[in-house]
């Protein structure tokens, strides 16, 4: 059985795939977000203000994960779409 796809079919699954990644990630900031009713940016700078509080120190190694990791796919994604040449490997 022979299967012919185009570049652009196999651009739109990794396009496809990273939006499923993204969408629990912005999810759980938003919840982090609703939580401590701030941004991750206000949040790190609170963090250091307030005494030791391991449940918030535990959010921010979390949040500080899914910050990273919305940039990291959302960067791979933005490539993906200005991608000039499609190379299968």
């Amino acid at each position: 059985m022979d299967l012919t796809v185009s570049r652009e079919e196999i651009r739109e699954y990794q396009k496809l795939k990273i939006i499923s990644q993204l969408a629990p990630i912005r999810e759980k900031i938003k919840f982090l977000e609703r939580k401590y009713g701030c941004s991750f940016e206000d949040f790190e700078r609170r963090i250091g203000e307030d005494e030791e509080n391991f449940e918030k120190w535990d959010d921010y190694i979390e949040w500080k994960a899914y910050a990273e990791s919305l940039r990291d796919l959302t960067a791979k994604l933005e490539k993906i779409e200005d991608a000039k040449n499609i190379r299968l490997t």
